[in-house]
């Protein structure tokens, strides 16, 4: 079970590259997902999102960057979780801090997911933006 759920973790970064939105992300949630973005010099305060506001973060960060990469440096999987260490890299559609249109957004996360009947139902996100 931690391979599947390893390969949906990578199959899911993926598609957040392809920019896939909506109806094309819910296959990988589960309707009960809970995700907590950690505070971070974007969100703050953090946030705690259910289903709809990770779709709407989603369709929102579309409107904020042109292309983003996952690149997978590590991973550990047992059973129903799985962690994994990204270094995250994006082009921006709008100026953020110092970056211009065009300018490329870097941060390492640490992503802890958590999955339940093959789909995720708790994402933890620790997201550490370069500076910007």
């Amino acid at each position: 079970m931690s391979q599947t759920n390893l390969e949906t973790a990578r199959r899911y970064l993926r598609a957040l590259e392809e920019g896939k939105t909506g109806d094309a992300m819910l296959a990988f949630f589960h309707p009960e997902v809970m995700q907590r973005e950690y505070p971070n010099r974007l969100v703050p305060s953090g946030v705690t999102r259910d289903l709809r506001g990770l779709i709407e973060s989603g369709e929102k960060g579309q409107k904020v960057v042109s292309s983003q990469r996952f690149e997978v440096k590590h991973t550990v999987a047992e059973g129903d979780h799985v962690a994994l260490r990204v270094e995250w890299s994006a082009t921006l559609k709008v100026p953020i801090g110092s970056l211009p249109i065009g300018g490329t957004m870097r941060a390492s996360f640490g992503v802890f997911l958590s999955f339940r009947d093959g789909r995720i139902i708790e994402q933890h996100n620790y997201d550490c933006f370069e500076p910007f």
